[in-house]
């Protein structure tokens, strides 16, 4: 499958690895609007410098493709989807799916109006300890999660349009959360309310920290903290994940995950008093691939084999409707219903 690349900078970079390690997949063209940046890249990756182009109009004009990587600002996302939809290229599209409501919802219905696949990199979901933590839920022996807590602090200092959106943990990090909850609670979420700001020290121009209460369709509840401007003692980028469930906890720390199961409740010294086994850690699952590759794969098997993908566009519209809820919550200070 060959596919032109749109921006090959910044985290142009991830995906420019990715394709390269691929047996698959390989490069037609690149879209790059910065001379600069697309020459570095050409000597850095090796790359052919004739096939990279200002506009995805003159790469489409140029080359044969089977599909489009979009690596582009969140800005220009509905720009670049919607053109290579209408030209009939499956995407596979950074996230977040847009930058606003508004262009996330004129992606899916260029999607649905096409019918070709439009794809998003919740890359969060295909990691050894998210995708253990699904396993774990799913496979009942803790019960249902009615409740979750978690907890993201990190510092990065990117530079760029993220040190500029108004909501950057929100948008362009707590995304991921956000949608690793749909993902391990196999629900939306439907009520919400959250605050943010911004700490004197940051260098965001943004509010860089956030809390969020939220509940979701199926009656569980979750409450979320995050910073992007944590000073130190970091969590893990995966963040750390807390579920209280109906005969045990699981709680994932440091990106390692442990469990304690409630055994029985009986007669103790001063009263009712529960039995608990030993807490124990459970060991993360294997996987072949991970992250990027494992989307570049199941890109790669849905457009080859007339499949969709577990973070198709139409999927990933309710992610976004949640994080532009929390973000109305935030504006309005009140409660928001979806």
């Amino acid at each position: 499958m060959k596919v032109i690349q749109v921006g090959i900078g910044g985290m142009g970079n991830t995906w420019l690895r990715a394709v390269q390690r691929s047996p698959r997949v390989e490069f037609a063209g690149f879209v790059e609007i910065d001379d600069e940046i697309a020459r570095a890249q050409a000597a850095a990756y090796h790359l052919d410098s004739s096939l990279i182009f200002e506009t995805l109009s003159a790469a489409l004009a140029t080359v044969e493709a089977d599909a489009v990587i979009n690596v582009t600002p969140p800005e220009i996302h509905r720009e670049i989807c919607v053109s290579a939809l209408e030209a009939g290229l499956p995407v596979l599209t950074e996230k977040p799916l847009a930058g606003n409501l508004e262009d996330a919802r004129a992606i899916v219905a260029a999607a649905d109006a096409t019918g070709v696949l439009c794809s998003v990199a919740q890359n969060y979901r295909y990691r050894p300890l998210t995708q253990t933590i699904k396993a774990v839920l799913a496979g009942g022996e803790l019960g249902a999660a009615a409740a979750v807590r978690c907890e993201f602090f990190r510092g990065p200092h990117f530079g760029g349009f993220r040190e500029e959106m108004p909501q950057p943990l929100i948008v362009d990090m707590s995304i991921h959360h956000f949608d690793l909850m749909r993902f391990f609670l196999d629900s939306d979420a439907v009520a919400i309310r959250a605050r943010s700001w911004n700490p004197p020290w940051s260098w965001f121009a943004g509010d860089a920290s956030a809390a969020a209460l939220i509940e979701f369709a199926n009656g569980a509840q979750a409450s979320y903290t995050g910073s992007w401007c944590s000073q130190a003692l970091e969590t893990s980028w995966n963040a750390d994940w807390r579920f209280e469930c109906e005969r045990g906890v699981l709680l994932a720390l440091d990106d390692r995950l442990y469990a304690q199961r409630l055994l029985r409740v009986g007669e103790g010294e001063r009263g009712l008093a529960s039995v608990h086994e030993d807490k124990r850690e459970i060991p993360l699952i294997g996987m072949e691939r991970e992250g990027q590759d494992y989307l570049l794969q199941e890109f790669y098997e849905a457009v080859t084999g007339g499949a969709s993908t577990g973070t198709a566009a139409q999927d990933n519209m309710r992610t976004m409707e949640f994080v532009f809820g929390v973000v109305e919550a935030c504006d309005s200070g009140g409660l928001i219903n979806l």
